[in-house]
Order: structure tokens, then C-alpha cells, then sequence
């Protein structure tokens, strides 16, 4: 674990400094540490440096920094949905709380809903139609026995696919192709629209949710291995199901609010770590922030320069780099699901 946790943090810090140096406008790499020093330590840059300073700072840094948390969180929920579910496929849309979101934003981009909120008005309506879908999916899918993995699944799968709907009749009723063509872009993913006012709150909830996952990794680990075997160790599933679910819903809810519906980091990540330590959720959870975090850093970077300067959406970026690597991982590591 050590020398994991070294380099991750070197991958993490090389990672971040690419994601600012790199992009459409050409700025030199010293030219960047100059403004990357100038705004830690509140220097001043020339006059004629302000317009690419406020490129490095204002525009690079903070979405690479917002990726680097959206990536924490999807691989942080996505290791805890898995346990929950007790199913390999599982990742933090499963639920249904990312096709919730995009009702609420879709709102926003075409129909000018909350309009008053200004530039909160996205990512406002996305997390409040991620909890109404929280609570929809927590009420349909209880049931005496509590909170079981196949009704939270089919559930969620079900939901999902009425959102999708719902959103679908949006967009094609969107009277202007421009609003569409957004609302399709934040279906897939992006972080174009990155600011440093959505930073705070992202980091503060994806933090409080992994310290949560890390404190209950010993609980994890029981439920990983099924009901009867958990409540034999005195973990009661129902119990803490409904806390995973709380859980994993406020931090998808609030990472898809800011960057929208980045899929397969959820999914991939969990799985490329558990190759690397073992099954162990201490160690899982560990480890799986960080290498979450790096590859959306770097799926945002790709993302920017595949096409320069237009851009393509994150998810399709992890999508067509993450499938023939997780694939290839699998078939040379004879990896199974809750083992090496």
C-alpha cells in the first residue's frame, strides 16, 4: 500500500498540472507555473499576462479540480453501490438518482426553469430532482423486509427508464437545436461550465461520504458476502442498506449537479482496484478516490483536445478509453467480482 499511495499521489499531482497546462489556447508550461505561483500566493501577473492567467486560473484550474472530485466521488459511491447491491454491474446511476438529476437540468437548459437562481439555477434543479428521485425510488422500492438488492435494483433500473423518457420528450420538444445540442452535452457528461463557486460544496460532500464508506468499511465487507452472512457478524442489512442509500444518493446527486452524467467511472473504478489490493473495502476505499480522480482528469483533458477547439462530452471520453482497458485488465488478471 505504500508505494501505491506514492505514486497515485505523484499520477494525482502530474495529472492536475497537465490538465492545467494542457488545452486549446497555447500557453507555455512556465508561463503556467508563473500564474499557478501567482495565484497561490496572491502575486500579480503583467497586464498583457491577464488574459491567459485567467485562462490557467479561472477557467483550467478549477475544472480540473472539480473533475479530480467528481472522479473521487463516482469511484467512492460506485465501490459502495456494488457492496450494497451485492452485484458486479452495479454503479452509482444504478439507482436512478443521475436520470432524476437530468430531468431537473433539462428543465433548466430548455424550458428556463429557475430562471431567478441565475448561474445556480442548473445545478440547483439537477440536485433537487436528484432527491425527489431518491425519495421516489427509497418508497417503491421498500418493503417490509426493508431495503433488499433485487427490489432496489429493478427499481432504480425501472425509474430510470421514466426519467430517460421524461427527458427524451424534452429535448426533442425543444424549440431551439442550440439548447438541445447542451442539454445532450450534459446528458453525456462535461465540465465545460467548471467554476471555483462549485468546488466547496462538490469537495465537502464527497469527503463526508467517503470518511462515512471508510468508517463503515468493516460493515461493507460483511454485506459484501450476503444477509445471512452479515447479520451472523452483527451487521443488520436492512439497517445499513438504507444508510448506503442516503449516502450514495446525496454524493451522485451532487457530483452530477455540477458535471452531469459521466457514466462508467462508477463502474470500472471499483473493479481496476480490487485487482490492484484485494477485496478488502478498507483498502478499496483507499485507494479508489484517487485513481477515480486521475482518470476523469485525464478523460476531461482528452475530451479538450481530440477535437480542439470544440469539445466532446467526459462520458464518451470513459467510455471508449475505459471499455477495451477494463476489458483487457479482465481477461489477463482472471479477475472475479469480490476477489483477485
Amino acid at each position: 500500500m505504500p508505494p501505491l499511495a506514492l505514486g497515485l499521489g505523484l499520477l494525482l499531482l502530474s495529472s492536475l498540472v497537465c490538465g492545467v497546462g494542457l488545452g486549446a489556447a497555447g500557453i507555455g508550461w512556465a508561463e503556467v507555473f508563473r500564474f499557478l505561483r501567482a495565484g497561490v500566493t496572491g502575486g500579480t501577473v503583467p497586464a498583457g499576462d491577464v488574459a491567459a492567467y485567467t485562462i490557467v486560473w479561472e477557467i483550467r484550474l478549477p475544472r480540473v479540480v472539480l473533475g479530480a472530485v467528481v472522479g473521487a466521488g463516482l469511484a467512492s459511491v460506485g465501490v459502495a453501490v456494488q457492496a450494497m447491491v451485492r452485484n458486479a454491474l452495479a454503479d452509482p446511476f444504478v439507482l436512478g438518482i443521475s436520470s432524476g438529476a437530468a430531468v431537473g437540468a433539462n428543465a433548466v437548459i430548455l424550458m428556463g426553469a429557475f430562471a431567478g437562481l441565475g448561474v445556480w439555477a442548473l445545478s440547483v434543479s439537477a440536485f433537487a430532482s436528484s432527491l425527489a428521485a431518491m425519495v421516489l425510488v427509497y418508497a417503491v422500492a421498500r418493503s417490509p423486509r426493508g431495503l433488499t438488492p433485487l427490489r432496489l435494483i429493478l427499481t432504480g433500473t425501472a425509474l430510470a427508464y421514466g426519467f430517460e423518457a421524461v427527458t427524451t420528450v424534452m429535448v426533442f420538444g425543444a424549440a431551439r437545436g442550440e439548447a438541445a445540442r447542451s442539454a445532450m452535452m450534459w446528458l453525456l457528461g462535461s465540465l465545460g461550465g467548471a467554476t471555483w463557486a462549485q468546488v466547496p460544496l462538490a469537495a465537502a460532500t464527497v469527503a463526508a461520504g467517503w470518511g462515512w464508506l471508510r468508517w463503515r468499511a468493516g460493515p461493507l465487507n460483511a454485506l459484501a458476502m450476503g444477509d445471512e452472512t452479515s447479520a451472523a457478524l452483527g451487521v443488520r442489512p436492512s439497517a445499513l442498506r438504507r444508510e448506503l442509500f442516503v449516502v450514495t444518493a446525496a454524493v451522485t446527486g451532487t457530483v452530477v449537479a455540477v458535471s452531469g452524467a459521466i457514466g462508467f467511472v462508477g463502474l470500472m473504478v471499483p473493479h481496476v482496484v480490487r485487482m490492484l489490493v484485494g477485496a478488502d473495502h478498507r483498502r478499496v476505499l483507499a485507494v479508489a478516490p484517487a485513481v477515480g480522480a486521475v482518470l476523469l482528469m485525464w478523460a476531461d483533458i482528452l475530451s479538450r483536445l481530440l477535437l480542439a477547439p470544440a469539445e466532446l462530452p467526459v462520458g464518451v471520453i470513459t467510455a471508449v478509453v475505459g471499455v477495451p482497458a477494463f476489458l483487457l485488465l479482465m481477461r489477463r488478471g482472471g479477475y472475479a467480482f469480490g476477489g483477485r
